[in-house]
């Protein structure tokens, strides 16, 4: 059962599909209090187990800290972090009964898990004007049907995205880019799509080509085209102020950029220095923006991941001349404890600064709103410009596109990526308890960078993140400026890599079907084990494990030096090895084992009485031959 309770006058964020009328205040059935925030309080039990605020830093039981929903660009997610890139306000409080609360909100809500006070979830939400939904059914996984049935069915991507993907910041020109294909097919590894980072562009400005890095791009993308290869490129948040450059040319003459208090357009540092930025939470603008995808889609592109798009600040010019004046007042002085660390805290400050967002205003039904008040949904407003756009020139799932930032409701336009992880192993188990999180608020498309996109990839990281990345619906190895290079063929024994991602190939079928039947009865890709297994005490606790679809669980090795990992089977499963076209199997009784897995083997354990199917690898979608299909 669902209910809507409406306090205020709410901003509209689209998270919602369908209509539900408002229930009576006065049987709003949480303890709250109301000043300039909204606070309400939820009694937990000992073992209540709490799911969901989708892409969030921890574990995927969220007792035990606090987590805000604030879209923000931090590179460094370590467990002290309490904000990422996306703001997913749906939790689901799981005991004796099973309940969902879903906060339509669009800026920030602090969500104390039992940090303060053990039994206690602390919700504040920073405003007045809101609505808040509460989902009441008899488990966990019902209750995440009603809500996927409230917000909408999910993108779809083309069938090719499901293919392995292959990323860098940057491959910046053509012969950067037929190298990296040209490594892959002479290692005979698997691949359908290459990325374009910003070093495509003309001096970082979207909807360009640099035609020296590329001097005929559309003739390169149909030549990459007829190889298989999709090219994929990606779209920033911040328009370059540049005379001359139609993007920002138009955007002024009509008005289409953020405004600050004054009505003049607001300005920030990112990538090609000053940018305006568009004001997404107009139609106009979406339109506008949206219809500017076509210079590259009429060169051939497919696909696109926007970006930057929180969105990300460098700098703000008045936040530089703050910081410069008090760097010049300071100079000669000796700068004590309480100096230097001001002066160094004024300018890591400089980026995304809660004054710069402040100074933001945007238009709404024809009044001006702060920017603070609808910040997370900024960047999804970004997606729902392309993703209108693509569904109106192409139709439904023929476009390639996913984002950074992202509010519920973006799941309807496009996917997500968990944004700028590390080489760390402990990425390796964030990703794989970040995607139940992610499916429950609807993002179906999503996954991580796989190896980590800052710092360096040791080889064995990157075989054993690739080993978990082969289930993901988006399978894409991408890294950072001035890391070592983690392409699969620029490692030792690269065949031990084509080992891992012909299994993503052969996989494909079954992975596409299992997305497509979790979209079509509003359910999920992966579960937590106590979804499916609520009375069985080690599941509930289980977090290094997911179900995958019905017939299934996933288990990846997460450890470095480890020769492969105990795994708990809450019922009898065969234990399945794959590795190229190889295929071993074990039975295994329900309990603990310890199962070995080489690093070219990717370990998947299928259930009693189910079926997996698997078709030959091909080096592209393209050339897989779905028909022919053996099973385990």
């Amino acid at each position: 059962m669902i209910r809507k309770f409406t306090f205020g006058n709410p901003i509209q964020t689209g998270a919602v599909a369908k209509s539900i009328g408002a229930a009576d205040s006065a049987d709003f059935p949480f303890e709250h209090s109301l000043s300039d925030s909204f606070s309400l309080e939820l009694t937990m039990d000992k073992t209540d187990i709490v799911y969901g605020l989708g892409e969030a830093n921890r574990g995927i039981n969220k007792r035990g800290w606090i987590y805000e929903s604030w879209c923000s660009d931090d590179p460094f997610h370590t467990e002290t972090k309490r904000a990422l890139y996306a703001a997913h306000n749906f939790i689901i409080l799981s005991g004796k009964s099973n309940l969902g609360i879903f906060i339509d909100f669009p800026s920030k809500i602090i969500w104390d898990m039992g940090y303060t006070e053990t039994g206690k979830i602390k919700i504040v939400i920073e405003g007045r004007d809101f609505d808040l939904y509460t989902i009441s059914a008899a488990s966990p996984r019902e209750v995440v049907r009603e809500f996927r049935g409230l917000i909408g069915k999910s993108y779809t991507p083309p069938f090719w995205a499901f293919g392995f993907q292959q990323s860098r910041w940057s491959y910046h020109n053509e012969e950067a880019v037929d190298r990296i294909i040209d490594g892959y097919d002479k290692a005979k590894i698997p691949l359908d799509c290459v990325y374009l980072d910003i070093d495509y562009m003309q001096s970082y400005k979207d909807f360009t080509v640099d035609g020296d890095k590329f001097p005929n791009f559309a003739e390169f993308v149909a030549e990459k085209k007829a190889r298989g290869i999709r090219l994929i490129p990606i779209i920033d948040a911040g328009v370059k102020v540049d005379d001359g450059y139609e993007v920002f040319e138009e955007g002024k003459q009509n008005g289409y950029f953020c405004k600050r208090a004054d009505g003049s357009d607001f300005e920030g540092g990112v990538w090609p220095g000053i940018c305006r930025f568009p004001d997404f939470m107009r139609q106009d603008v979406r339109d506008w923006f949206g219809s500017k995808y076509k210079f590259l889609t009429d060169m051939g592109i497919e696909g696109f991941w926007n970006d930057m798009n929180e969105p990300a600040l460098f700098y703000s010019a008045e936040g530089i001349s703050r910081a410069l004046d008090q760097a010049a007042q300071l100079q000669g002085q000796n700068l004590d404890l309480g100096k230097f660390f001001k002066l160094k805290d004024t300018f890591a400050g400089l980026s995304n600064s809660a004054e710069d967002y402040a100074s933001i205003y945007h238009i709404i039904d024809g009044e001006p709103v702060n920017h603070q008040r609808v910040h997370n949904i900024y960047g999804s407003n970004m997606t729902r410009a392309a993703g209108e756009y693509f569904e109106k020139e192409f139709g439904k799932g023929k476009i390639l596109m996913f984002s950074r930032a992202s509010y519920i409701g973006a799941h309807r336009w496009g996917g997500i990526w968990f944004g700028d992880n590390h080489s760390w192993w402990s990425h390796i188990l964030l990703c794989l308890k970040m995607l139940p999180g992610a499916n429950m608020c609807g993002f179906l498309y999503c996954g991580a960078d796989l190896g980590g996109f800052n710092e360096n990839a040791t080889r064995d990281l990157a075989l054993r993140f690739l080993a978990l990345g082969v289930f993901t619906p988006l399978m894409r190895n991408h890294s950072a400026l001035g890391t070592r290079d983690q392409e699969c063929f620029a490692f030792e024994e690269p065949e031990d890599f084509r080992d891992i991602i012909q299994v993503r190939y052969r996989l494909i079928p079954y992975l596409y079907n299992t997305f497509q039947t979790a979209n079509e009865n509003d359910d999920m890709i992966f579960r937590p084990l106590s979804f499916d297994y609520p009375g069985d005490k080690i599941a509930r606790e289980c977090e290094t494990q997911l179900m995958l679809g019905e017939e299934c669980m996933i288990a990846p090795v997460y450890e470095q030096n480890a020769s492969g990992r105990t795994v708990y089977l809450p019922e009898d499963m065969a234990f399945v090895k794959l590795s190229g076209e190889r295929v071993t199997k074990q039975k295994l009784a329900k309990g603990v084992h310890y199962v070995d897995v080489e690093l070219n083997e990717v370990p998947l354990f299928i259930k009693e009485g189910k079926k997996i199917p698997l078709c030959k690898p091909a080096m592209r979608t393209s050339l897989l031959d779905t028909e022919d299909i053996e099973y385990i």
